[in-house]
């Protein structure tokens, strides 16, 4: 029983202590932050050029 539980915690060891896909954790975290930003550079955006075309067209109605 021993032996049995020794084997599980060197296998659980070897697990914790792997690296392998640490650098794929890592991009994945970069390319969320990347996309959160634009997601909310974008709606900034978005906001500022509905509020510009919104005033030429009034002062376009408003002209003619």
């Amino acid at each position: 029983m021993n032996k049995i539980l020794f084997s599980l915690l060197v296998n659980i060891q070897r697990l914790v202590n792997r690296e392998e896909g640490q650098d794929l954790v890592e991009y994945a975290l970069v390319a969320a932050l990347i996309a959160f930003g634009a997601v909310t550079a974008m709606r900034h955006l978005s906001a500022e050029i509905n509020t510009a075309f919104n005033t030429i067209s009034s002062d376009l109605s408003t002209s003619l």
